[in-house]
């Protein structure tokens, strides 16, 4: 655990610091001893960096949240083998984890082995309070199939859950995104039923949607509301084919950093890799900015040489 939370970035403009941040990372599919995914692809190797990245960010986030497909096939070992992963760099943030079951996960194994419950079928749902801020996590998983639903029951627990407005408001996170794809095959592989989980949002406190299982980044609205779909860690889909063609790549893999603020909620896209560049704006640079008016920085970084 983190003794004090990094500093904030000094404010130079309109808006004050994100009052919360959240890490979205989607679609991790480990395989017990890991194995490669479709022996192509070291996820164990990809979550590592992600994490090394997580951590390298300097940032304490509220929550990280991990938008389904945990494993690939719901391996007992594979969920043991994440907990090792992730939690040793969560417990140093001092982030809270919020683990969400994908169409790939099994709700007992995942239930047992991950959060160390009683294993069932039952969704794993949960409410998560970030200060303030009401994340919801929506099991979409439809034990047996790949598609996505979500039941009567669920949808009742949720329109309960949201009767009440929350300070912040409220995100909800889910595995299947309730948007469409160009991705013909993937549209097989849907959310189900998705009128009724709109009837349900509507007029609620929800600000922002965030999910996975596209395996690509994407953004959009369901019932006015923005949603975010973060790409995979163990491997994107490439995009630069056509739609008929598209397969997946040891490429692209990336995660959001979720900035909430009073009025608006951005996503930013994180990739990984090693390359961080010269440190072009120091910590040193922002302290002497901050030192500033905001006359001085807006002529010192503002305004543009004169043309010859």
């Amino acid at each position: 655990m983190m003794d004090a939370a990094p500093q904030r970035t000094p404010q130079f403009g309109q808006y004050p610091p994100a009052s919360r941040t959240i890490v979205h990372i989607a679609d991790t599919h480990l395989r017990g001893g890991n194995a490669l995914l479709g022996g192509r692809f070291d996820t164990e190797r990809t979550l590592a960096a992600t994490m090394a990245q997580v951590e390298r960010l300097g940032v304490r986030p509220d929550a990280i949240v991990f938008a389904g497909d945990l494993t690939e096939d719901g391996e007992p070992e594979a969920y043991a083998r994440l907990r090792e992963i992730v939690e040793p760099v969560a417990a140093r943030l001092g982030a809270p984890v919020v683990w969400i079951a994908g169409n790939h996960d099994e709700r007992p194994e995942m239930r047992r082995d991950l959060l160390g419950l009683e294993p069932s079928e039952e969704p794993v749902d949960s409410i998560w309070d970030l200060g303030g801020l009401r994340l919801i996590a929506l099991d979409t998983s439809v034990p047996g199939w790949h598609h996505g639903e979500l039941s009567p029951a669920q949808l009742a627990w949720l329109r309960d859950a949201l009767a009440t407005p929350a300070p912040l408001g409220t995100i909800l996170a889910m595995h299947h995104p309730p948007l469409p794809t160009h991705l013909a095959f993937f549209d097989i592989l849907e959310l189900r039923e998705q009128a009724a989980l709109a009837e349900v949002l509507r007029g609620s406190d929800v600000r922002a949607i965030l999910a996975g299982h596209l395996h690509y980044a994407t953004h959009g609205t369901f019932a006015g509301i923005p949603v975010s779909v973060a790409s995979a860690t163990c491997y994107s889909m490439n995009l630069a084919n056509p739609a008929e063609e598209v397969n997946g790549m040891d490429a692209g893999q990336s995660f959001h950093l979720v900035h909430v603020y009073e009025h608006t909620i951005t996503h930013a896209v994180v990739p990984l890799g090693e390359e961080h560049g010269p440190a072009t704006f120091s910590a040193q640079w922002l302290a002497q900015m901050a030192q500033r008016t905001p006359e001085e920085r807006l002529e010192l970084f503002s305004r543009k040489p004169p043309r010859n």
